[in-house]
């Protein structure tokens, strides 16, 4: 592959990579990382505090999600401002910092590679049509995709393997690791886990902080049912690791799932609903069991300790390795540059090119 000189921009919402949750800032910081072991000649935007083994570039001091005095709009701002007033110093820009970018995309000649994190909300779509024509436009899973914009592929995300570690020996609880909000389904997780006889561990940032008082809070008083706040790379790995399984009943179509992927990495099978990418995420009976509803997830949890935690390092290894995304994204890159396309040897890549046919 002809190395490439490449700018990252990163979300400023937390630190590249993030302390504990920031799953965009993770995702920029595991591609920056990979391309720079591949000789890439790599700029990361990011915060002043972020930690890379690439050229960094920061206005913001540290994550606004971090420290209220950071102000989101002004540092933003400047954050996009530095990435596209240097952009004729790159071959490629990967925009890892949802749509904002994309109105400074006309200004450029770098070609200007947007990974979509998933749609907030359909009122952020504008912005993406409008710059349908010249954007280049990456899917984080099939199910994600808007049927009236241009892909140049689905790459989903990768993990840095070594960071997870195979635990062929699972304790005896029940995890739920994510944001604390209705969406993400804690209180599920708190039902089946009751249900089914098993304690739950609960981890991840509190986001609503009214469904934890209300629905959350209540139940901590019962020994079987544990908060442990947000955690950091060691603990997430150990609560994993350490899990029969990986409750994940989401209650909207979740663009991507890294907690599952970081889950399967370690052996632990996921149980989830079938909405979003998680059926692109989760072999069925294999992996995990996709749900419908809260009486087959109490049945799941008592079948997931037949399945084979190897099988789901495996997958883990097959389909979602740093490695692969890297080299998905080296693809794309090279293509939109012109550059000529080869994928590294040894490297499976799942990245699928439909520039000229968009895909419902």
């Amino acid at each position: 592959m002809p190395l490439m000189r490449i700018g990252v921009i990163a979300s400023i919402a937390h630190r590249t990579p993030p302390r504990g949750y920031g799953p965009w800032e993770q995702v920029a910081s595991t591609l920056t990382e990979g391309l720079v072991a591949r000789g890439h000649d790599v700029t990361l935007f990011a915060t002043a505090d972020s930690i890379t083994s690439a050229r960094l570039v920061a206005h913001a001091p540290t994550g606004y999600e971090e420290d209220p005095a950071v102000n989101a709009k002004v540092y933003e701002s400047l954050h996009i401002a530095a990435a596209f007033e240097r952009a004729g110093e790159f071959d490629v820009l990967s925009n890892q910092f949802d749509f904002l970018p994309l109105t400074y995309s006309r200004l450029v000649a770098t070609p200007v590679v947007t990974t979509i994190h998933g749609f907030s909300s359909a009122e952020i779509l504008p912005v993406y049509r409008a710059y349908d024509d010249v954007a280049r436009y990456v899917a984080i899973s099939h199910a994600d995709r808007c049927a009236d914009l241009t892909y140049e592929a689905t790459i989903h995300h990768g993990i840095e393997l070594t960071d997870f570690t195979f635990r062929p020996s699972p304790g005896s609880y029940l995890l739920f690791l994510g944001r604390i909000h209705p969406d993400k389904g804690a209180h599920r997780a708190i039902e089946v886990a009751r249900r089914a006889g098993l304690p739950l561990v609960l981890a991840g940032i509190i986001q609503d902080q009214g469904y934890f008082h209300d629905r959350i809070e209540p139940q901590l008083d019962a020994p079987d049912v544990t908060y442990v706040g947000p955690v950091g790379p060691g603990e997430r790995d150990r609560l994993l690791g350490g899990a029969l399984a990986l409750v994940h009943l989401i209650s909207f179509a979740e663009p991507f799932g890294l907690s599952v992927v970081e889950a399967l990495a370690t052996g632990t099978p996921v149980i989830a609903n079938p909405l979003g990418s998680l059926p692109e995420l989760i072999s069925e009976g294999e992996t995990g069991y996709l749900v419908n509803d809260l009486d087959a997830a109490v049945l799941a949890a008592g079948k997931v300790t037949g399945l084979n935690r190897r099988t789901c390092r495996a997958e883990a290894e097959r389909r979602f390795s740093a490695d692969r995304m890297v080299a998905d994204y080296e693809a794309v890159f090279a293509r939109v540059t012109g550059t000529i396309a080869a994928i590294s040897s040894g490297t499976e890549t799942q990245a699928t090119a439909i520039r000229a046919s968009p895909m419902p």
